[in-house]
């Protein structure tokens, strides 16, 4: 059950800790009938479990994928492979300029939302549309994106950990880290 759902999530303490015994434990105690019948199914059971935690252990789950655009980070061969990576060096290809903007982009999404890492649904976007999509998200919620400003970073304000925009941002991230789960579900 870990293998399966680390290769469909990421593998994180949280995955081998919580979500491996939570699930294995609610299949012990249910007849074989009711237990998942393929994995899209056992993702949609997972996701369930992930659901009924309190939002700090979600936003944990959250964590255990990489950052948008990074290239020197351990991860997955599946997320290596949604971001644009191959053992032949393909992440490289990115234009510079989009992997610096990548990287500013996730620290303003980190200040703006203490204790996450933006997640969404590639889906074979590049990072250039994922950049796109980033700031349009920061943008819309007034945030001034200044990469030439040392202090940019300081004039982001933090929406407040457990409020509703942490929370909905939290909720949003775990439904597609699901959809992710899925579509990774389709590559095997």
């Amino acid at each position: 059950l870990a293998d399966v759902l680390s290769l469909l999530f990421e593998p994180s303490p949280i995955l081998i800790e919580e979500l491996v015994p939570q699930l294995a434990s609610s299949f012990s105690s249910t007849p074989t009938s009711k237990h998942p019948k393929s994995y899209k199914e056992l993702v949609d059971n997972a996701i369930a479990v992930v659901q009924s935690w309190d939002p700090d252990k979600q936003a944990d789950f959250v964590k255990g994928h990489p950052r948008i655009g990074e290239v020197k980070v351990a991860m997955s061969s599946m997320s290596a492979a949604e971001q644009g990576h191959s053992q032949a060096g393909a992440g490289a290809a990115t234009d510079p300029n989009v992997l610096k903007r990548l990287g500013f982009l996730n620290e303003v999404y980190e200040q703006r939302y203490p204790g996450l890492v933006y997640i969404t649904f590639v889906n074979g976007r590049s990072r250039a549309v994922i950049a796109e999509e980033m700031e349009q998200k920061l943008v819309a919620e007034g945030i001034v994106l200044d990469m030439d400003k040392e202090s940019g970073l300081d004039k982001v304000v933090p929406v407040e950990r457990h409020g509703a925009s942490w929370s909905a941002e939290v909720e949003r991230a775990v439904v597609d880290v699901g959809r992710i789960a899925k579509s990774r579900l389709e590559k095997l």
